[in-house]
């Protein structure tokens, strides 16, 4: 926000320079970007007195003028079309020297003699462009340098403000801060009530629920769009970064400069009936200020009378009503727009104002009706209009409220680190403008002031006392905390542990967004319902992920693309359901991998990995846990190469497989081999512990037999695991076949099995009777044969 400096003094003007007074402000959270200085970039101008002018003698479109500078009376010649007897223009004298540095010299011109030079805007420095002279107000004091009447011994002070300090978008915003911060007393904009002079008013109807709570507006008749604005408001509106555009225009944007409340002026003669804020209809236009057409979305709060939308509240107005050259009667609206009804619209729309600044950071609600008097005054102090009664329409309910806050003296010292007396808690709160009760000794009731949109909670106040009290008047103090080391388990596995097992075995980690394509989660899970974002970064992340896999494909595509003939990548993280109790977050491990087993080397031939490759990476993974491969669907998976991954409770807490082909089709990916385990499953494993060797030799023995084909092999181990005992070891699958001297439908499967025992040397026996106990039950389960 640019601010003149000038026009802030004329609120509070603290004993400080322009330096420490921008200073003080950015130590208050009012950080001051720049400081422009605008002394004058001309010299030896003074204000001029056209006593008379006659035609040029020897040039159609010249004029001679005397000019009386209050010390004597110059001839000069000009050319300007707007020179006449009786205006007041800034005159360059002889040695003056213009803003673009040009020198003002006595010279002829076309043969007569001219002692100076009358001014416009642009030659100034006033104005990047200007059409005839600069015409100063009837009180400029002739012979007065210009520069003092123009009071450029100014700066303007450039405040970036954060987006929590809306109410210090105003000059009158800006004083009172720095009121409190030099306990000074304060010296507001002038304000008087303006008495109707005629009974005209406007119906006014709020169908826009809590989005418009209250409505302020005043019908304005004859005013003269002729009269020019005065050039001390346009200095001020210039100085804050405003074009002048016209009279009625001008004095809202002051009055939106100096107290911080938006307003706008209607053509009334241009208005159908009477004025309804409500919300657009899907499809209804509106041409705006800027000459552009836009189609309002349904939602969108606007102005409208009977027939049609002539502004989209607190944003801007419509072109068709807008206050024009010939306008005569007009409309002030001074209103109230919660910023939750504004905030975002505008950039709906690609536009940003100086009103939608304001309104979506929050207006003070009981500056309405104020602002529209101060509007309604400057216009009567320059315009004879006659105004009409002030028409405001107020649901009170949907104003909002400011709630009492409690605030503990133990608090602010506990997070400001330093101890402030009760007395100035209560100076500063009471200076913010704020209601202070006392509930007990150390503990008071306080209520922000309604321009006050960021003070919600018992930090907000804190923060509010430590601004004024000052930062740099709280000491550093070094960070105590009590530190508490957390016990470690020794009997489980911990997540790193568990992702460098992966690590080791040649994964690579992946980092993924928990938001994915609504129609790729369907790929992956159809039968899920997922959680849908209210409001998505963009429409390829709109809902929560119900599966790592689909971040873990597009990074392993990723890689792919880039030559890597060799992928392994491995995620952690969380996974998000719909359940009964609303939502659900549970936490996975999950891998994938591509392209050769191997990287190239000389030693080894180059093959692709295949399901057993991944199937090996789980057990790694798992250790100790037991755990059984089921043939079994996934959307997601081939039909022939996918298994779900069954604990020992029977509990499905995995599953891995080659991805489907059509998935695989869709998605422009190679094949490649994924799997997905519950991580706290993975987590349950406990931590190896010693086990001595045995002593005494090992046996094994190899045994093969004939089962129905569809009986997988994880299931015969599991059966010779249960029925061997504790000298089982170990059990090897490394032979099925099918084919001659097998019947049709069934298979061989050649299992080794490796016997011992701790305490003694196994005998011919003691191994025959654990076979003969292995075969037994897989004939009882299986109907399994002993191949010869």
């Amino acid at each position: 926000m640019l601010v003149s400096e000038n026009w802030l003094r004329e609120l509070i003007s603290p004993d400080l320079d322009t330096q420490g007074l921008a200073h003080q402000m950015t130590m208050a959270g009012l950080e001051v970007e720049a400081i422009e200085d605008l002394s004058p970039e001309f010299s030896k101008i003074v204000v001029g007195l056209v006593e008379s002018t006659d035609a040029h003698p020897n040039a159609d479109k010249l004029k001679l003028t005397k000019v009386n500078i209050g010390s004597e009376t110059l001839d000069i010649v000009c050319g300007a079309s707007n020179v006449a007897a009786g205006v007041k223009v800034p005159v360059a004298l002889v040695g003056a020297k213009l803003a673009n540095g040009m020198k003002i010299k006595k010279a002829k011109v076309r043969g007569e003699v001219s002692l100076g030079m009358l001014c416009a805007k642009a030659e100034l420095g006033l104005s990047e462009e200007s059409e005839g002279l600069m015409l100063l107000a009837d009180d400029a004091e002739i012979g007065q340098d210009f520069a003092e009447y123009l009071q450029l011994n100014d700066h303007v002070i450039d405040v970036s403000l954060t987006p929590n300090r809306g109410d210090c978008l105003s000059v009158l915003g800006l004083a009172r801060d720095i009121a409190v911060l030099n306990n000074a007393a304060l010296t507001p904009p002038p304000s008087k009530t303006v008495y109707a002079l005629i009974e005209d008013t406007i119906d006014v109807k709020l169908n826009a629920g809590d989005a418009c709570s209250r409505y302020c507006g005043r019908v304005v008749r004859d005013v003269d769009m002729a009269q020019a604005t005065p050039i001390w408001m346009a200095e001020r509106l210039r100085r804050a970064g405003v074009r002048s555009l016209n009279l009625v225009v001008d004095i809202t944007n002051y009055v939106m400069l100096e107290l911080g409340q938006p307003m706008h002026a209607f053509d009334l003669d241009k208005l159908d009936g009477g004025i309804q804020v409500r919300l657009a209809e899907q499809g209804e236009k509106i041409t705006l200020l800027n000459n552009e057409e836009v189609e309002l979305s349904e939602g969108t709060m606007v102005i409208a009378d009977d027939t049609k939308p002539h502004a989209i509240a607190g944003i801007m107005g419509g072109l068709d009503s807008s206050v024009q050259s010939t306008t005569k009667n007009i409309f002030f609206e001074s209103a109230f727009f919660h910023p939750d009804a504004i905030a975002g619209r505008a950039r709906q729309y690609a536009l940003h104002t100086d009103s939608s600044h304001r309104f979506e950071r929050g207006v003070d609600f009981d500056l309405s009706r104020q602002a529209l008097e101060r509007a309604t005054s400057l216009l009567l102090e320059i315009t004879e209009a006659k105004p009409g009664p002030i028409n405001e329409v107020v649901n009170e309910g949907d104003l909002p409220l400011r709630e009492p806050i409690t605030l503990r003296l133990a608090r602010i010292e506990r997070l400001l680190g330093v101890t402030l007396a009760a007395a100035e808690i209560v100076e500063i709160l009471s200076l913010l403008a704020m209601k202070v009760t006392i509930e007990h000794d150390s503990e008071w009731c306080v209520t922000p002031p309604s321009y006050r949109f960021d003070i919600e909670i018992e930090a907000d106040l804190i923060e509010e006392i430590a601004r004024i009290h000052g930062y740099h008047h709280i000491e550093p103090a070094v960070m105590l905390g009590a530190l508490s080391i957390r016990p470690q388990t020794e009997t489980k596995i911990g997540k790193k542990q568990l992702c460098q097992r992966l690590v080791d075995r040649g994964y690579q980690e992946a980092i993924s967004y928990s938001f994915i394509a609504p129609d790729v989660q369907s790929l992956f899970s159809p039968d899920i319902s997922p959680i849908v974002l209210a409001n998505p970064i963009s429409t390829d992340m709109a809902v929560m992920r119900t599966s790592i896999w689909p971040g873990l494909i597009q990074a392993a595509s990723r890689n792919l693309a880039r030559q890597q003939d060799r992928v392994r990548l491995f995620e952690t993280g969380a996974c998000y359901f719909k359940d009964a109790d609303g939502r659900r977050e549970e936490q996975f491990v999950a891998g994938i991998i591509a392209g050769n087993t191997l990287a190239q080397q000389w030693a080894c031939k180059t093959s692709l990995h295949d399901f057993y490759d991944v199937k090996s990476d789980i057990e790694a993974l798992l250790g100790g846990l037991r755990v059984s491969f089921v043939a079994d669907g996934h959307p997601a998976l081939h039909p022939g190469q996918s298994a779900k991954i069954v604990g020992g409770d029977d509990a499905v807490v995995g599953w891995v497989g080659v991805i489907h082909p059509q998935l695989q089709q869709q998605l422009d990916i190679k094949a490649v081999t994924l799997f997905e385990l519950k991580l706290d499953f993975a987590l349950s494993q406990s931590i190896a512990s010693f086990t001595p060797l045995s002593r005494f030799p090992s046996n094994r023995r190899d045994i093969a037999v004939i089962v129905d084909q569809n009986v997988s092999a994880s299931a015969l181990v599991a059966c010779v695991q249960n029925s061997a005992g504790e000298m089982l070891k170990q059990v090897d699958i490394f032979d099925i076949y099918k084919g001659e001297a097998i019947d049709l439908g069934r298979k061989s499967v050649a299992m080794g099995l490796t016997l011992q025992d701790f305490s003694r040397t196994l005998t011919d026996a003691d191994i025959e009777s654990v076979v003969a106990e292995v075969v037994s039950a897989l004939k009882n389960q299986y109907s399994a044969s002993l191949r010869d």
